[in-house]
């Protein structure tokens, strides 16, 4: 923590050492912010933890897909956004090819997206949250839940990992500036502490080690081309021997003279799981068009990254009292690589069954949350998942890709069903591709 952060933190009033709400939401990010906001909208006593202080940076492309945008303006933050870089759509680069795709019509979802830094955007969110009658406390991190905690009291005993769900409780939460603890007392929990999710280990979350999983790496660098009006893939991204890796690199500007510069891997049934991201995104950099001017000089810090469970990869997801939502609960798109919409969305999702279980007391309810997942993800998460586990392949992406570089339409289908633009009342070519797709899914045994 900065001495700023630090001096600001001990301005703070001190937290009591005990502390009961209606729900408690584990984590600031997209997801936890989200389902605040949503619960705190309905008049229900929330507090949101988050372990760092605002702002903070996080390892993310930074790009909002008009899937995001939406969510967001649902929140009131459309005008916010305004202040940020907006473009038009995605451009890809492939084999000497560059196809530039503007994002398309849809009856719900802006034909648009933005560029935000996650320093910028998850502050904003929580500030919503809180405006909305949440309670954000910052620098407090939720250390284990109070599962098997008499009603009169004792010591915590954490749930070994691995196990079912148990009930939650609320959670011990540590203030380390102060080098105190609280106790929250909740009756519902919502997990929400991101990719790595000690607290929802601690309930026994564990994630599907035959499903996907993203590697990703990123950095910040300046260029004289921040201000473009789409965002860049690149899907021919080689290492040092020249060889096509299962993955892809982005350049995504953010308008301001930065520009994130970033790469994805994708690791299945132990594909890509032997190659460095350090050295892939170097050999990137190496590959990217020189007019990005990317090169040592025009780096802003050290690149960042972690591992990212996709396709509803990570369960149970529903306890007696507790719901897990966001990268906690491997909601990430597979075909993109995509997280923050689904945060957003799962947020909203888990608020919606929390606020249905608390008004008609009966904590059954937080099944829902379960069949909407289903209903909303299940089979098109499916196909992502059998999409990729093709892709990842070695020569098949190859194939694949040279092959749609050369077909404008093809590129414009694919775009629509990997965006999950996908419009629900309509047959059009992507969606009719997309159903034949789905009928080959059915086909394929899943682990």
């Amino acid at each position: 923590m900065t001495a700023a952060k630090l001096a600001a933190a001990q301005l703070q009033p001190p937290r009591p050492d005990r502390y009961e709400c209606d729900v408690l939401v584990v984590g600031g990010g997209p997801a936890g912010a989200a389902a605040a906001y949503w619960l705190a909208s309905s008049g229900i006593e929330v507090l949101v933890v988050e372990k760092k202080h605002y702002p903070r940076a996080k390892p993310c492309g930074d790009g909002l897909t008009p899937r995001s945008v939406h969510q967001l303006a649902e929140m009131g933050l459309a005008s916010e956004l305004e202040a940020h870089h907006r473009y038009r759509g995605l451009r890809t680069n492939a084999y000497g090819r560059t196809i530039a795709m503007d994002w398309p019509e849809h009856p719900v979802l802006p034909a648009h997206g933005y560029v935000v830094t996650r320093a910028d955007l998850d502050g904003l969110v929580a500030a919503r949250a809180e405006k909305a009658g949440a309670v954000v406390w910052q620098g407090a991190e939720a250390v284990m839940p109070l599962t098997g905690t008499s009603a009169a009291g004792g010591d915590p005993v954490p749930v070994p990992e691995g196990s079912p769900l148990r009930r939650a409780g609320g959670a011990i939460v540590a203030d380390k500036a102060r080098s105190t603890t609280t106790e929250v007392r909740a009756r519902y929990v919502i997990v929400a502490d991101g990719s790595l999710s000690r607290f929802g280990r601690a309930l026994g979350t564990g994630r599907n080690r035959d499903w996907p999983q993203g590697m990703a790496l990123r950095g910040y660098y300046l260029s004289p081309r921040s201000h473009e009006d789409y965002i860049d893939s690149f899907l021919d991204i080689r290492d040092a021997t020249g060889k096509v890796v299962p993955g892809y690199g982005w350049i995504f500007p953010l308008g301001d003279g930065r520009v994130n510069v970033g790469v994805g891997l994708l690791s299945t049934m132990g594909r890509g799981s032997h190659v460095n991201t350090t050295r892939l995104l170097d050999d990137f950099l190496a590959q990217a068009p020189a007019s990005w001017c990317l090169d040592p000089g025009s780096c802003l810090g050290a690149p960042v990254g972690g591992r990212l469970p996709m396709g509803l990869a990570v369960g149970p997801r529903v306890g007696p009292d507790c719901l897990v939502a966001g990268d906690a609960a491997g909601v990430i798109n597979p075909f993109n690589g995509e997280g923050i919409a689904y945060a957003y969305e799962t947020g909203r999702l888990a608020a919606g069954a929390v606020a249905d279980a608390l008004e008609a007391g009966d904590e059954g309810l937080l099944a829902r949350y379960e069949q909407s997942l289903q209903d909303v993800y299940g089979l098109y998460y499916r196909v992502a998942r059998a999409f990729i586990g093709v892709l990842s392949r070695p020569g098949v992406m190859r194939l694949c890709v040279n092959t749609g570089m050369y077909n404008r339409p093809v590129m414009e289908w694919l775009l629509r069903i990997m965006a999950n633009l996908l419009q629900p009342y309509e047959l059009g070519p992507a969606e009719a591709v997309y159903r034949a797709v789905v009928a080959l899914a059915h086909r394929v045994p899943e682990p």
